[in-house]
């Protein structure tokens, strides 16, 4: 793991990839706190319950089996399921509306990434709903090829996402590097067998110790020195 500001002919040893695959929330955009405010309100109506910010940033990653699931310590019940992540994703879909923006360095990246063309998959353990929300919101068609959802797959650390991301886009995934701000995703794109750039938007960068690179934000890595030293 390298930490830091990385100027290097290559980003901490990685490879230029031939495939990107993005984390969406608290990667593309810092909607953790909208995150938070939507589940605290969903959660409002089940008062034994015991939701914490720490619980919060604990499955921070997960889909919403793998938060009840934790949070509750027990398997939610399909109806149960249905009707707390319902009602939690519209209050997150109707709070982001005109309040969400690219972190730094993030539509850098992507640009870069498309303007050497490199193939490009979100692999979220978002609804489609919500990844489709962020679509319109920001005008992520214009850089990726492929939008995965992990809502109905085994929730991260589980690697099924990043490894369904990788052959939507046609690319293996030693060939592809994981950008991601979550403990449970660090720990997926690793056992997927790809490289691992974390952010530390939602976690610390010891937390983050299995990445082969942690940035602060992606502007604090020279993005064309590392592409060019793959053409040299």
């Amino acid at each position: 793991m390298t930490i830091g500001t990385i100027n290097p002919k290559t980003a901490a040893g990685i490879s230029f990839p031939k495939g990107a695959l993005w984390d969406m929330d608290g990667v593309i955009c810092d909607n953790g706190e909208i995150h938070y405010q939507s589940w605290v309100e969903a959660f409002a109506k089940y008062p034994e319950v015991p939701f914490s910010k720490e619980l919060f940033t604990k499955t921070f990653g997960m889909n919403n089996f793998g938060v009840l699931q934790t949070i509750l310590g027990r398997d939610p019940e399909a109806e149960e399921l249905t009707k707390i992540s319902d009602f939690k994703e519209e209050l997150f879909r109707e709070m982001i509306v005109g309040k969400v923006e690219f972190l730094p360095g993030v539509e850098e990246w992507l640009a870069g990434f498309k303007e050497r063309g490199i193939l490009q998959s979100i692999a979220s353990s978002a609804p489609i709903a919500n990844i489709d929300a962020l679509r319109r919101e920001l005008g992520l068609d214009d850089y990726f090829d492929a939008f995965v959802s992990a809502s109905e797959m085994p929730s991260k650390p589980n690697p099924m996402v990043f490894e369904t991301a990788a052959r939507e886009i046609g690319i293996a995934p030693k060939n592809c590097v994981v950008i991601e701000d979550a403990v449970t995703g660090v720990q997926a794109g690793v056992s997927a067998g790809c490289s691992v750039i974390a952010v530390t938007t939602t976690n610390s960068v010891s937390a983050l110790h299995k990445a082969n690179l942690v940035v602060e934000r992606l502007n604090r890595v020279d993005f064309n020195a590392w592409a060019n030293s793959a053409a040299a």
